[in-house]
């Protein structure tokens, strides 16, 4: 049974195959977080809870005389704020007569027999496979008509628990949510250690891990966008842990925008997590009958280390988060013309381009910025969604009839957040941008933001790309966002409501996309961000893949990829093989490594294949065919991470579910004098079973390949690369 009551309807626990999560609603009313981990018996765990009287940690009056009960102390599911806990929480409320308090109290609960879904935002979702289940929890603010619904999803066989939270005001007066967070994590007893994912544009998702002590680490966003810079999912793990040992707890949010995660230790040495949207530049006003829903948060929960950790993640989202045709449906190797051309492009190059990529086996050409308006760099044009056919030298239909006349899919770019001041769109409806009156606004690629936030602009953006993909045979969506919000001011919320545009944008975002693939289900969309500005869990559930970082460099994508794969799906991640020297970093790397490397994402390229050598062309011939033979491995089996980008090398291994093949893929990062031989471990194979290698041809059992390994029979140059394959014979 996942959802399990008891002690009068006053005892909850959440059970998964592997986990149990425990709660207690006390004789005050405190819903008490008494345990998350390991899965447990029913008995109640609420006397693990020492109370004592610490000093400058007051009492509520209900516990009268009672100096050992503090709200201070004690661990909780939805921690009050403004009436004694000063750890931080997740309400804070502004009531109409100047108030500021926030103290919820134990009222019932509900059960149902199927996963919640979030009001307007991705949440995940049964399927015929596996249903989940809900537990709901009712709190009443104590001294006001404010409720609060805590939202408890189970998927009992992923090991998985969401949480969210319902605010509504069911008074007469009109209430103001200053903060209002998706989850608290409270943690008794320990000592952790708390991971995070880093980085800058070209540069995301490197792993941090730093100690939780009372020195608050905190990390979040207030850019408009889950960013380059942080990530919305983070791991609590126990000093020591592993890939393969110790214990670990993820927390990922289902939010693409603005957003905070917290870990500090208290004055008694507990721990506590927390997180949600960004407070900062955000409050949403009541009134009389309205409510406001956080996003989703995501618990797992491992005690063998991260990759089981991440398998956890990996699962989910690939079987609860993303949808549509290309959710299970093997994706084409694409080239896009983006670093071959940029702007500079026409028909006649477009097309010479993809009658080569054609001829080596890649399946769709992607035609990037510039296609659009006037838009010969990135100054102007933003907006005014109409073909140049003047560019094309004719309409996007006909070229997209050419393209498809090679035997290719056609796909195309787009970025519907934002506009250009140098447009139509812009003359004619400069209040459609976020700019505040009378300030020059701050801009990044001159351009602003639009107000995603306002109907009539999704309206407009709609009936745009309706137009655009109906009248062209046009088979995928690159969906770009090139920019950070700030200049906040819209022209539809204002007063009370200049609080709500951050989240109201993001809901429009996703508005707009559910209504576009309403209307398109079998497009392909791939998101992006800059790259991996918005690489998170909510835009799966409109994008199966995410252009994983605008870097290309083989080198440095091992550290995105390698950072990104703790949470994310390999499959999710787009990754292109592109020229050398690199764009971005000017490295020169082998052709073989950077198929190599790209092969561990949705396939790609990046490149103007006129320009290789034919070496290089029968190169790519070889990684396509070893992208299909291998799709069913590297998009639907089990991820190992071996050894990390900043070791002497990286390896990461494929295993299939039924534990028949495998296959690794390892790199050299730095070459030495005198070097020593490369000895990998192996991982995820059936100990019962014998496999050959196709390193060496030696078969062996997988209980020794596991226990011993396996020795290179040769030197690795510095950037050189490696498959090696498992086969059960």
């Amino acid at each position: 049974m996942a959802i399990w009551t008891g002690e009068d309807g006053r005892l909850f626990l959440l059970q998964t195959k592997d986990s149990t999560y425990q709660m207690y609603a006390d004789r005050h009313g405190v819903l008490l977080h008494t345990y998350y981990g390991k899965r447990i018996g029913e008995e109640n765990l609420s006397d693990l809870i020492f109370q004592a009287d610490v000093g400058f940690s007051g009492n509520p009056a209900e516990a009268v005389m009672d100096r050992t009960y503090s709200l201070d102390c004690l661990p909780q599911e939805l921690p009050s704020s403004g009436v004694g806990d000063y750890r931080g929480g997740c309400v804070e409320l502004l009531h109409s007569d100047g108030s500021m308090a926030a103290d919820f109290r134990f009222e019932g609960y509900e059960i149902l027999p199927y996963s919640y879904q979030v009001p307007g935002m991705p949440s995940l979702f049964d399927t015929n496979e596996e249903t989940g289940q809900t537990l709901i929890i009712r709190m009443k603010e104590r001294a006001s008509e404010v409720r609060a619904y805590l939202y408890y999803g189970i998927f009992e066989e992923k090991n998985v628990i969401t949480k969210a939270v319902r605010i509504e005001n069911h008074g007469k007066s009109p209430v103001v949510l200053s903060k209002c967070l998706s989850g608290c994590l409270d943690f008794q007893y320990g000592e952790y250690e708390l991971i995070t994912f880093p980085g800058r544009h070209a540069m995301e998702r490197s792993l941090e891990r730093n100690k939780v002590g009372r020195t608050k680490l905190e990390v979040g966003s207030i850019r408009g966008t889950s960013s380059h810079q942080y990530n919305p999912a983070v791991i609590l793990c126990t000093p020591g842990t592993t890939e393969d040992h110790g214990e670990c707890y993820g927390e990922c949010l289902v939010y693409s925008s603005n957003f905070i995660a917290s870990a500090q230790k208290d004055q008694r040495g507990q721990i506590r997590v927390l997180m949600g949207i960004h407070p900062e530049q955000f409050s949403f006003c009541l009134n009389e009958g309205e409510a406001f829903d956080t996003p989703q948060v995501i618990l797992s929960y491992s005690d063998e280390g991260f990759t089981k950790l991440s398998r956890q993640y990996h699962r989910i989202l690939k079987e609860h988060m993303c949808r549509g045709k290309y959710c299970r449906q093997k994706r084409p190797v694409l080239l896009n013309n983006w670093e071959a051309t940029y702007f500079d492009f026409n028909e006649e190059k477009l097309l010479k381009i993809a009658r080569q990529a054609s001829e080596l086996g890649i399946e769709m050409l992607v035609l990037d910025d510039g296609w659009f308006g006037k838009r010969d760099d990135d100054n102007s044009g933003l907006g005014d969604w109409y073909v140049n056919e003047k560019k094309l030298g004719g309409s996007l239909k006909q070229l997209g009839e050419k393209i498809h006349a090679m035997g290719m899919c056609f796909g195309i770019w787009f970025e519907p957040e934002m506009i250009s001041e140098d447009s139509d769109l812009y003359r004619q409806h400069p209040d459609w941008a976020l700019r505040i009156p009378g300030r020059e606004p701050n801009r990044a690629r001159n351009q602003l933001v639009l107000d995603m936030s306002r109907e009539d602009v999704r309206e407009y953006l709609l009936e745009r790309l309706t137009d655009i993909l109906a009248n062209a045979p046009i088979d995928y969506v690159k969906w770009d966002m090139n920019r950070s919000l700030c200049d906040i001011y819209s022209h539809v919320y204002t007063g009370k409501r200049r609080g709500e545009v951050y989240h109201r944008f993001i809901l429009g975002v996703y508005d707009l996309l559910e209504k576009f693939l309403a209307r398109f289900p079998d497009i392909l969309l791939e998101g992006c961000s800059g790259g991996g500005g918005r690489f998170d869990a909510a835009m799966l559930y409109y994008s199966p893949q995410i252009w994983c970082s605008d870097n290309t460099d083989a080198v440095n994508r091992l550290s995105i990829q390698y950072g990104t794969s703790f949470f994310y799906p390999v499959s999710a991640m787009g990754a292109h093989v592109s020229a050398t020297p690199n764009h971005q970093t000017g490295r020169e790397t082998f052709f073989r490594t950077r198929g190599h490397v790209a092969l561990s994402g949705s396939f790609g390229y990046e490149l103007d294949l006129n320009k290789v050598t034919k070496e290089e062309q029968d190169l790519v011939k070889e990684q396509i065919a070893d992208f299909h033979r291998y799709y069913s491995l590297t998009h639907e089996g089990d991820y190992y991470r071996l050894a990390g980008p900043e070791e002497r090398f990286c390896a990461w291994e494929f295993v299939d579910r039924e534990k028949e093949h495998a296959l690794q893929t390892l790199v050299m990062t730095s070459a030495e004098g005198n070097p020593l031989p490369v000895h990998t471990i192996v991982k995820g194979l059936d100990p019962e079973k014998n496999y050959i290698c196709s390193a060496n041809g030696k078969i062996h059992s997988g209980r020794t390949w596991m226990n011993g390994g396996l020795t290179l029979g040769r030197i690795l140059r510095e950037y050189e690369s490696i498959l090696i394959t498992w086969d059960a014979v």
